[in-house]
């Protein structure tokens, strides 16, 4: 595997010194490069978590994933530029109905110094678009979101998104280290019950400098700071330049 192929896929093209900031353009970068996406689950094709085929699958092929094919690839990335990386289990709490959530989710807390940052590249919602800084109660903004990490007895550390004056969970981890075959077993859950939204419902998803992309349905929608503006290709090709032109896979 290739570091520099994998920065160019990126789009990074800064200083390898290990800082903070360094860190933060990565995942930025990461977020507006690699998009998320469950075409290989809605088709039917089984997912490695092996980081050399996810290399391959995003690097190689220019395709996205799901959060753990995405940090699990992003995860090996930092590591290999020297990062002190741990990777966890997490609950996503956002729009779910069957509370409490199970854990179906993969984040990293990175550690520079005496600091520790959460970062994750595995969300097709919107998401902080840089590291958060694991600091309890301290309000973090970013574009116009504005996110806290809170933490509960049970639960661990919550990840805390404001919408209209109201603070709400977005998912929250405990700080148990997880290997990467900890994760299989919640991915083939995703892969194959019945009831998971990543069997049933199509999700592509993307972080631009303006705003995001997505898709809903075969619709797609690009959100600006004008706004959005959506549209249906009438045609596969059409459908495949679209994927092409707004979220970079070539399918």
């Amino acid at each position: 595997m290739d570091i520099q192929a994998y920065l160019q896929r990126i789009g990074y093209t800064g200083r390898l010194d290990g800082s903070a900031e360094m860190l933060a353009e990565l995942q930025e970068c990461h977020l507006q490069s690699v998009p998320y996406e469950n075409i290989d689950i809605i088709q039917g094709v089984p997912v490695s978590l092996n980081v050399e085929d996810i290399y391959r699958k995003i690097v190689e092929r220019r395709r996205g994933g799901y959060c753990f094919e995405l940090n699990a690839l992003f995860g090996w990335l930092l590591r290999e530029l020297g990062y002190d990386v741990v990777d966890h289990f997490a609950r996503f709490w956002r729009d779910e109905t069957d509370l409490p959530p199970k854990r179906r989710h993969h984040v990293l807390l990175v550690t520079i110094g005496d600091s520790r940052y959460l970062c994750d590249v595995g969300v097709g919602g919107i998401i902080p678009i840089r590291p958060l800084l694991l600091i309890e109660g301290l309000e973090q903004p970013q574009r116009n979101e504005r996110y806290r990490l809170d933490r509960d007895e049970y639960y661990g550390w919550l990840l805390m998104e404001k919408k209209d004056s109201e603070w709400s969970r977005l998912f929250s981890f405990t700080e148990e280290p997880q290997l990467s075959k900890d994760f299989l077993m919640a991915s083939y859950w995703c892969e194959h019950a019945p009831d998971s939204i990543f069997k049933n419902v199509k999700m592509l998803a993307i972080q631009t400098k303006e705003g995001r992309n997505t898709i809903a349905g075969d619709e797609f929608r690009l959100f600006t700071k004008d706004g959005v503006s959506a549209f249906t290709p009438t045609s596969k090709e059409e459908y495949n330049e679209a994927l092409k032109t707004h979220f970079g896979i070539w399918i």
